[in-house]
């Protein structure tokens, strides 16, 4: 995809059997589709995901998908994101306990080591339980959420051998239908709970929650039950009766939270401190940020601690330049829509937006390679293309969830950087890019941590 792009540039048609499909990159073409309301449905590639998400935010359209954008909007409110950075925190100072237990230099590959701790903070926000306390369920818990994702892509390059009707009868299909079993089975297992325990408190904290009153964060005890940290779910939960969500509902939002939320955080917080071990004075400008703002804030990394590390964020969008989470999107447009080519996408068509490509245009990007957290101060922002940049979409599809993940990658990696010198084993000009739902490369990620003497 990305050679045929640069040929034939700034747009091509490739047939997969009978279905066209047309891919763009020039920021105008971008803007035309993702800036217009009618163009929402997702692309049949998305229809993977239907068995393990149904029809939630990610890949529902028409009315249930603005129905629930409207509704779920409310979930990432500024005051709604201060109640999760204390557990943000909590785990990225387990990931650094977790380096200093094994003492001294300490050489790993990080996809493995960031996407545990991503997924243990995203299902302790999203469905307000840790899986520190589920023991070998944690460990089995994970499994299943990363074969589940592995099987879904391997269903998007099979679709013309394995049609729906013979899938279900593969290993690959029977394997699927078990694993599927077992995630929503958690779900649902937790949806129960946390349905009791507001009935056994009388829904207070619903209630609170529905008024958008102050949050209490006690942990007083009604009737034997310890109150329960703020999730995504209990916010499901508060406008469940007025918007006559089912159990089912809930759970299709809850699992699309969770796959979302922990892959591309994870790989985006993967390449940063990749990037960060390859260029050590950027390194160490981003350290010794993270140390000024700790100082002011009493050595305490609070909401409004992270938003002052200014530095790192242009360290992190940069990074999600090059190494965009989400390198792609499918659309099918809903009406004929003309390029800045002249050319015209007929209704019907599907369309590939090519962030991956845009993101290393040089016609936006000067030296698009290099890696220089500089292209985002604001004044060079300014004079940039808006849609050269979408590392979260935009339109009104865009990512629903963006601040949160800028606030966890932020606390991640400040702890890390922090307490550690990072040094490069594996270096990204050497990165093979495998074909996933998520962008990531095909063999181990390694960096080497040195501790930092107190």
């Amino acid at each position: 995809m990305h050679s045929l792009m640069d040929k034939y540039y700034p747009v091509f048609k490739l047939w997969m059997f009978s279905i066209p499909l047309i891919s763009i990159r020039h920021p105008d073409d971008l803007e035309a589709i993702l800036n217009n309301s009618k163009h929402i449905k997702k692309g049949f590639i998305y229809k993977v995901l239907h068995p393990w998400l149904n029809t939630g935010l990610l890949t529902s359209t028409g009315a249930k998908w603005h129905s629930r954008r409207r509704m779920l909007t409310s979930t990432f409110h500024f005051n709604i994101l201060q109640q999760f950075i204390d557990i943000l925190l909590e785990e990225s100072e387990r990931m650094t306990l977790k380096l200093k237990n094994i003492g001294g230099m300490v050489e790993i590959d990080v996809i493995p080591f960031v996407s545990e701790h991503t997924l243990n903070a995203i299902c302790e926000t999203a469905m307000g339980i840790s899986l520190h306390n589920f023991g070998a369920a944690q460990a089995k818990y994970r499994q299943d959420v990363r074969r589940m994702t592995q099987l879904c892509v391997y269903r998007i390059f099979r679709p013309w051998l394995l049609i729906d009707a013979l899938y279900s009868l593969t290993s690959a299909g029977r394997l699927q239908k078990k694993i599927l079993k077992n995630l929503h089975e958690f779900t649902e297992k937790i949806i129960a709970e946390r349905k009791l325990y507001h009935e056994r408190t009388n829904n207070k904290y619903l209630h609170n929650l529905a008024n958008k009153d102050a949050i209490e964060t006690d942990d007083v005890e009604i009737h034997g039950y310890r109150k329960k940290r703020l999730a995504m779910l209990d916010l499901l939960l508060a406008v469940s009766q007025e918007n006559h969500l089912s159990d089912l509902d809930i759970r299709e939002e809850v699992d699309t939270f969770m796959f979302e939320g922990h892959d591309t955080t994870a790989m985006a917080i993967c390449f940063t401190l990749s990037v960060l071990a390859e260029h050590k004075d950027i390194q160490d400008r981003v350290r010794e940020e993270v140390n000024t703002v700790m100082k002011q804030f009493e050595k305490k990394l609070t909401m409004t601690a992270l938003q002052s590390l200014s530095y790192l964020e242009r360290c992190l969008k940069e990074t999600l330049r090059l190494y965009p989470s989400v390198h792609y999107i499918a659309r099918e447009i809903a009406e004929d829509v003309k390029l800045c080519d002249s050319n015209i996408i007929p209704c019907g068509t599907y369309v590939h937006l090519n962030i991956y490509d845009v993101h290393r245009d040089p016609n936006f990007w000067p030296n698009p390679n290099v890696f220089d957290p500089d292209r985002f101060l604001p004044e060079k922002i300014q004079k940039r293309h808006p849609y050269s940049y979408l590392p979260f979409s935009a339109g009104p599809r865009n990512c629903i969830g963006q601040r949160f993940a800028m606030l966890e990658m932020k606390a991640m990696i400040a702890t890390l950087v922090r307490n550690f010198y990072l040094e490069p084993i594996d270096y990204l000009k050497d990165m093979q890019i495998t074909a996933d739902l998520i962008l990531q490369p095909n063999h181990p990620l390694r960096v080497r941590f040195v501790p930092i003497e107190a």
